[in-house]
């Protein structure tokens, strides 16, 4: 049996990202309760790693909540020593525990994807943020002779050329042919297993299922059994609502959020049934289940959290149980939007890619979709007031989630949620 793994997000996100990847070492046979994904508080770095920020942590803060996580499972599960997997700035916690916290006897494997390791850029003006190559911290992982330690069995994986954060020239940012100073092998480790997967963009590196293949070879030392999600016969679905502040994420619990499951239409998103699957009203630790599913049932999630817009979110089956569907409601609506109607395409998992992928929002690619690096997660339709209420349909490939346009009048929003 392979060690228990613990699982660990990156920059502003949360643990729901590593839903799928759980539902397949579950199907390949690990038991769920030697799997955990954590949420870090305030996910996304400072703006200057030494000096304290609002809703933002540092480097050390999250070393230190990884090291108190690492004890947790540790204790669950009775195992001497666990796995690391994580996934972009999740990474650097991982790195920092196990070379220069003395975590190398507590851990036996380290995946790292999509990390940064070399930085994102080495910009002056912003030196000591961490993902900065001048910066302190990334000064202190990177000056030895190697980035490992002996005993603990490292991977990492990254894109050839698609990872929007290593990249030779600054595409994600208002000055894209800026130069970096890193490039497309900046999250390799010296001393490690370094895994090159072609055309898979920053988020897949982590939660592909490509991805999840060389997570498995590195950790249980096989192949997988299968790359695909057995599903369960009933699933039960659990999780938190959590706060956005000023459009920043924090993965604080909500109370008072009212959460409905609702089964709708695979082709319309219309309800089925005149009453929700569930219904609950978060508690002070956020918690919306548990709710019994089926596991080929199209679902509307909505989320009424106080001081958010009412979220309407559409997604597709969900074939296993998971208690990490973490909610977060939806961004508030501008002035000029609430005329009509909204509709967000969202990706977590991964980004949308032109040409690579066929994207299609209301029946035509998303305008804001242009060729090149994989670099959106979130396509948008505006509606007019006189199409609220019809289904707006999106497809990534040969997936395809359905929402309904609801009036933005009311402070309601449509989001149609991918899966995969």
């Amino acid at each position: 049996m392979p060690p228990p793994i613990l699982f660990v997000h990156g920059n502003g996100d949360h643990a729901a990202l590593w839903m799928t990847t759980l539902w397949r070492f579950e199907s390949n046979g690990i038991p769920r309760e030697r799997l955990l994904a954590v949420n870090m508080p305030d996910p996304l770095a400072r703006d200057d790693d030494a000096v304290p920020q609002p809703g933002r942590s540092g480097s050390a803060e999250q070393t230190d909540r990884l090291a108190a996580f690492v004890a947790e499972l540790r204790g669950r599960t009775g195992a001497p020593r666990i796995a690391l997997i994580g996934n972009s700035r999740g990474g650097y916690p991982i790195r920092d525990f196990v070379v220069h916290r003395g975590g190398a006897e507590k851990v036996s494997h380290a995946v790292l994807c999509g990390t940064p390791n070399r930085g994102v850029y080495d910009w002056p003006e912003v030196r000591n943020r961490e993902f900065n190559s001048r910066s302190d911290f990334l000064q202190r992982l990177n000056g030895g002779a190697t980035d490992v330690v002996p005993g603990v069995e490292f991977t990492t994986i990254r894109s050839d050329a698609n990872d929007l954060f290593a990249q030779p020239r600054a595409v994600w940012s208002p000055t894209p042919d800026r130069a970096t100073g890193t490039d497309v092998d900046g999250p390799e480790l010296r001393g490690a297993r370094n895994v090159v997967l072609a055309g898979l963009d920053h988020r897949e590196t982590a939660y592909h299922w490509r991805a999840f293949r060389e997570m498995f070879r590195a950790i249980a030392g096989r192949e997988p059994d299968r790359l695909s999600v057995v599903p369960e016969a009933r699933p039960v679905l659990d999780g938190l609502v959590t706060s956005t502040i000023g459009g920043q994420a924090t993965n604080a619990p909500v109370a008072g959020a009212v959460v409905e499951i609702w089964r709708v239409h695979p082709d319309t998103a219309e309800r089925i049934g005149e009453e929700p699957v569930h219904r609950e009203t978060t508690g002070a630790d956020g918690r919306w289940g548990p709710a019994e599913v089926a596991p080929d049932w199209r679902l509307k999630i909505v989320v009424a959290a106080p001081g958010h817009p009412v979220t309407h979110s559409y997604r597709g089956p969900f074939p296993r149980s998971s208690d990490i569907v973490h909610l977060r409601p939806a961004r508030p609506l501008a002035e000029a939007e609430r005329g009509g109607a909204v509709v967000l395409f969202t990706r977590p998992r991964g980004y949308y890619g032109i040409p690579r992928d066929v994207v299609l929002l209301d029946g035509r690619q998303p305008p804001e979709l242009r060729p090149g690096v994989a670099i959106a997660a979130t396509a948008t339709a505006r509606l007019p007031a006189s199409e609220i209420g019809r289904p707006v349909a999106g497809v990534f490939n040969e997936e395809r989630v359905v929402a309904r346009a609801w009036p933005a009048s009311e402070n309601r929003i449509a989001i149609a949620e991918l899966t995969w």
